[in-house]
């Protein structure tokens, strides 16, 4: 936000400098990015009369002119602008003057003419306003004085970048109220006559919609005259906030919102048809703006309307057909309190960024409007004239924001700042922010003013204490910590150790965004309800993702489509998955994702080039499933999943609940996510992976181990995680190793079956294992094996 320095000080005076102020500024929050002069660097000008405006002789472009400047004698100027007329005001720089660059002026004679002097634009002073002439003053102007002096142009525009939270500040009055705070100084704010209703014209406000619009004022204005002059001061002070001068109904509502930070907006009252009505739009409605674009307003958009349509953009934007004009003669004031979350993201949505919508997205104060329409109101009578009726209002208390009463606890704030702050001192800056404090033993009961939307925790009060209070003044004192052992259970895993893993074994980790696309999100979970965002950054990041796979999968296409043939990535992140039982309706689960794809190793002369399966990654899978010490807990079985092919994914379980899932990506997944060949993906929770059974420290046996080979037929569906499970229940202590070493169908196999060939290790701790007792072995396993999955040893 930009404003005048010299308007500042008119509400709060501070004995600092320029510079001092914008130091203060900053230390408390509200970065200073810029201070400008408001005019170039000049002498020697000062106000004068045109008495006499004559043609030239010798040039058809320039007037011979005579002007006043309050001495003994006229001075003789000669003059080009097309704009000089007599009984002009203007600023004149006499000879010895200096404007910028360094111009000096001199005696000087044009076709023949003497000139003791120049007239003046504003362009030639220094003055950032567009004008096609020199400087026309206001008539009552006193003549002599300087133009420096008069216009205030030693003054400052200081830019100020304030952060969302500080909406309070988008005002004169929110930093006129921070400058007195910090300096313990009382604000001064400007006063006027209250404006009584002189005419009983009125119109009926219907507010259907009071959540989004708690509280709109109305005032008619009759008799006005829009072709009045804004006062050179009113001209001034916008210009050096960043607005341009309009027309005096236009920047009488630009004033009050760079004085109070609250827009308003006024129709001419000769357009509208019947009462205004406050309503959200039916997504069908045309709406012309001020700017001449014509839009469709969204169904969720807030408008205000008359009886037959549209006016404006409630907070955003004004009609064309409703606005102020060169024949308005009276017009309807309006000033409301539009909920934040009804105007947030609508001028996004629209291209329409304004003054207006900025404010009402950060917040307004929802006591202000009153004050503010009978403000607005003064200005209007004062500058063009007219009879006001009286303030119709609409309002709803329960939808109102209420001020917020927060604890803030004595141990608290030490702890915090480590720092400790006299009572009286805290007490006092809390007041002087205009909050209502209650001192009790240990703490104070604060209860904070309706403009600091930003206050909500105990926290937020122990910034502001810290902050006025001087984050310099706090001492550096080095943080003192005394040494303990974490508190770390022994079985839970690192996820460092997890990230490593997977990065040894070249992935590289990727952080994709929280939010998706529900188009494409929808292609991998069908069946699932997305959570949609109110105010997204775009319509490709609307959802919360529901799973790791969005993500990944995109950022796959993305590699690909830059010519990465190779890609193996990995992520850890949460996922948001709606549900009714949790308190805040969503459940959030930290996730492990990763996803393949290309050649299985970078290409090499000594290799064969290959690409990916689903066992690659399953292998991968494998590999951190060994960090848990627990192999055996942990099971695939054959499923479905709409995102993955048929026949090749399964579910992931850790004792037989399902944590995971892990697959080749849908063939009908690739042109949607510009997938470039075969692509295997899995998912899986991380608390259920995390966590390791502890190794049980036992005697290695000095006794030799025997292996024993079989190859065992069975049908091709029978699972062999389900065989393996079989043997190392019949083996029990003996059985100290098993291996499944292959898988064969073909030549002497039956079609329909298939040859398992499984290694079995015996040993035992207190002996050496005879013959017989191995065979018996061998032929419970085989036996139990035949009798389970009608297995027979092959041949």
């Amino acid at each position: 936000m930009k404003f005048s320095e010299s308007w500042l000080r008119e509400w709060v005076n501070p004995s600092v400098t320029r510079e001092e102020l914008s130091h203060q500024i900053t230390m408390a929050g509200l970065e200073v990015d810029g201070i400008d002069a408001v005019a170039g660097e000049f002498s020697g000008v000062i106000i004068g009369e045109v008495v006499e405006c004559g043609q030239h002789p010798d040039a058809d472009k320039l007037r011979v002119t005579k002007i006043n400047v309050g001495q003994d004698e006229l001075i003789d100027i000669v003059c080009g602008a097309p704009n000089c007329r007599l009984g002009l005001k203007v600023a004149v720089a006499m000879v010895g003057a200096v404007l910028p660059g360094d111009f000096k002026i001199k005696k000087a004679k044009l076709r023949g003419q003497p000139s003791f002097g120049m007239l003046c634009s504003y362009g030639e002073l220094g003055i950032d306003i567009e004008s096609d002439g020199i400087i026309e003053l206001p008539l009552d102007a006193p003549i002599g004085t300087d133009v420096r002096e008069y216009l205030d142009l030693d003054d400052a525009v200081i830019d100020v970048d304030l952060t969302a939270n500080r909406a309070d500040c988008l005002g004169m009055v929110g930093l006129a109220r921070e400058v007195g705070v910090l300096n313990r100084q009382a604000v001064t704010e400007p006063t006027w006559e209250a404006v009584t209703a002189t005419i009983t014209d009125a119109v009926v406000i219907d507010n259907q919609a009071p959540a989004a619009c708690p509280r709109y004022l109305g005032r008619v204005v009759k008799n006005i005259n829009v072709k009045a002059q804004t006062p050179v001061w009113m001209q001034e002070k916008l210009r050096r906030s960043g607005i341009r001068s309009i027309d005096p109904i236009v920047d009488i509502t630009n004033y009050v919102l760079i004085e109070f930070g609250q827009p308003m907006h006024a129709f001419d009252l000769a357009t509208l048809s019947g009462d205004i009505v406050v309503r959200l739009a039916d997504g069908e409605e045309k709406l012309t703006l001020l700017d001449g674009n014509e839009i469709t307003v969204p169904a969720d958009t807030l408008v205000i309307a008359d009886q037959q349509q549209a006016l404006a953009l409630a907070g955003v934007f004004g009609g064309e057909a409703s606005g102020v004009g060169a024949q308005t003669q009276d017009i309807l004031l309006e000033c409301a309190f539009f909920a934040p979350l009804a105007i947030m993201g609508k001028s996004r949505r629209l291209g329409l960024h304004t003054d207006s919508s900025h404010r009402f997205e950060r917040g307004v104060d929802p006591e202000l409007q009153a004050k503010v329409m009978d403000r607005a109101t003064r200005l209007v009578l004062d500058i063009c004239g007219g009879e006001a009726g009286p303030v119709v209002e609409s309002k709803s208390d329960e939808h109102l924001p209420k001020p917020v009463s927060i604890t803030l606890r004595r141990s608290k704030l030490d702890r915090v700042l480590g720092h400790h702050i006299a009572d009286n001192d805290v007490t006092e800056i809390l007041q002087r922010l205009g909050f209502i404090v209650e001192a009790i033993d240990g703490a104070w009961n604060v209860t904070t003013a309706t403009y600091r939307f930003d206050m909500a925790i105990e926290e937020d009060l122990i910034e502001e204490v810290a902050r006025i209070y001087g984050y310099n003044n706090i001492p550096n004192t080095a943080p003192i910590a005394a040494l303990r052992m974490p508190d770390h259970k022994e079985s839970d895993i690192d996820l460092k150790r997890v990230r490593a893993m997977l990065v040894a074994r070249g992935f590289q980790e990727a952080v994709t965004y929280s939010f998706v696309d529900p188009k494409q999100q929808a292609l991998i979970h069908p069946d699932a309800p997305a959570m949609i965002l109110p105010n997204p950054i775009s319509v490709e990041m609307s959802a919360m993702r529901l799973s790791m796979f969005t993500g990944l999968l995109t950022a796959v296409g993305y590699n690909q489509s830059r010519q990465q043939n190779r890609v193996r990535l990995f992520e850890t992140g949460l996922r948001f998955v709606p549900d009714e039982t949790a308190e805040s309706q969503v459940r959030q689960q930290p996730m492990l994702g990763a996803v393949i794809s290309g050649n299985q190793n970078d290409e090499h002369w000594s290799m064969e080039s290959k690409t990916v399966d689903f066992f690659d990654l399953k292998g991968d899978l494998e590999a951190i499933i060994g960090l848990t010490v627990s192999d055996e807990e942990f099971t695939f079985r054959s499923a479905s999943h709409p995102a993955l092919h048929p026949g090749q994914c399964a579910e992931i379980l850790r004792n037989d609940r399902v944590i995971g899932v892990i697959g080749a990506v849908h063939p009908s997944l690739e042109k949607p996510f510009g997938l470039n060949g075969k692509t295997i993906i899995f998912e899986l929770e991380l608390d259920a992976l995390l966590h390791a059974s502890l190794p049980l420290a036992q005697a290695v046996s000095k006794f030799p181990a025997n292996r024993r080979d079989i190859a065992i037929v069975v049908d091709e569906q029978v699972s062999a995680g389900n065989v393996i499970n079989l043997i190392r229940k019949v083996g029990e202590n003996q059985l100290v190793g098993l291996n499944l070493f292959d898988v064969y169908q073909g030549k002497g196999v039956e079609p329909g079956k298939k040859s398992l060939a499984i290694a079995l290790t015996l040993q035992d701790n207190a002996r050496t294992l005879e013959e017989k007792e191995i065979a018996e072995m061998v032929e419970k396993v085989v036996s139990e094996l035949k009798s389970e999955f009608n297995a027979l040893l092959r041949d």
